[in-house]
C-alpha cells in the first residue's frame, strides 16, 4: 500500500516542499548564526563539474484506471457512483513492493542546479482483481491478472538544491523519463483469453521528488522519495473487441512511488 491515501496527496506534498524550500531558504540563512558549526566533510564535492554514483531502493507501482463511459452493472448492486453517474464496480488493484537499482551521472550547472541522468532497473508487480459483476468471466482464475513489470527506466532530471547547512542539504528533483517494459507482452499474439495481460513496451512519464544530501567522510549519501506518473495509455486491447478484461478500460496509466538510497 502507498504511504499516502492516493498519489494526488503525494503530488500536493511535493509541490508544498518545493515552495517551502524556495521561500524558506533565505530566512533560514538569515539566522545561520544560530546553527552550530560542525566539521565540514567533502567541502569541494559539489564543485566537480561531473560525478557519478549508484542507487538502491524499492518501489510500489499502481495504475490509474480510466473506464469507458458504458462500463456499468445492474442498478440493484451497491457500487459507488463515478463522475459520469454510472454504477461502476471498480477493478481492485493490489500493489506489491518491488526493488530498484541503477547508476547516476550528475552534471553541475551552477551552485543550485544539476542535470542528472539516472538509468536503472525497476522490478514491480500489480494484481488486478475484476469484480464479480464482470460479464464473461467464469472460472476463479479469470478474475485475477498478475501484471509483472521489469522496467529499464531512464529519467533525465533537474536537481534544485537549497544552501548547504553543515553536512546536509535538502533538494528537489523534477523531469521526464521513459520506461522500457521487458515484460510487456505487447508483441505476443496471445491475450487474456490465454491468461496473458498485455501492456505497451515503452511509456513516457514525468517525475517529481525530494531528498536530502548527507555529506559523510568518504562519500555523499542521499535518501530520496519520488513520484513517477505515466502520461500515456499503456493498455494493449485484447484481440476480441468485447473482451471482459480490456474492452471496459479506456486508459491505463502507471503511477508509482520510488524510494532510492543514493551513494555518490
Amino acid at each position: 500500500m502507498y504511504p499516502f491515501n492516493n498519489l494526488k496527496d503525494l503530488k500536493r506534498l511535493l509541490y508544498f516542499l518545493l515552495l517551502s524550500i524556495i521561500f524558506c531558504d533565505n530566512s533560514t540563512y538569515a539566522q545561520y548564526y544560530t546553527v552550530k558549526e560542525r566539521i565540514m566533510h567533502l567541502q569541494t564535492f559539489d564543485e566537480k563539474p561531473l560525478h557519478y554514483g549508484y542507487f538502491l531502493g524499492f518501489n510500489s507501482f499502481g495504475y490509474q484506471i480510466q473506464y469507458n463511459s458504458n462500463y456499468s452493472v445492474p442498478s440493484n448492486r451497491n457500487f459507488p457512483n463515478n463522475k459520469r453517474g454510472l454504477n461502476l464496480p471498480n477493478i481492485e488493484l493490489i500493489k506489491n513492493t518491488g526493488f530498484n537499482v541503477g547508476l547516476i551521472g550528475d552534471l553541475r550547472l551552477n551552485k543550485y542546479f544539476n542535470l542528472r541522468l539516472e538509468p536503472g532497473l525497476y522490478y514491480t508487480q500489480r494484481d488486478l482483481i475484476y469484480p464479480e459483476a464482470t460479464s464473461g468471466l467464469k472460472n476463479d482464475e479469470d478474475y485475477l491478472r498478475e501484471v509483472k513489470s521489469t522496467y529499464i527506466h531512464i529519467p533525465l532530471l533537474v536537481k534544485f538544491s537549497a544552501k548547504r547547512i553543515n553536512n546536509f542539504k535538502p533538494y528537489l528533483v523534477a523531469g521526464m523519463s521513459t520506461s522500457f517494459n521487458l515484460s510487456s507482452n505487447q508483441k505476443n499474439n496471445d491475450d487474456n483469453y490465454s491468461n496473458v495481460f498485455r501492456v505497451t513496451s515503452q511509456s513516457f512519464n514525468y517525475e517529481i521528488g525530494f531528498g536530502i544530501d548527507f555529506y559523510l567522510v568518504y562519500f555523499k549519501f542521499s535518501p530520496s522519495i519520488r513520484g513517477i506518473f505515466s502520461i500515456q495509455n499503456e493498455l494493449v486491447q485484447d484481440n476480441n473487441s468485447n473482451s471482459p478484461w480490456t474492452s471496459n478500460i479506456k486508459n491505463l496509466l502507471s503511477q508509482g512511488i520510488a524510494i532510492n538510497l543514493t551513494f555518490e
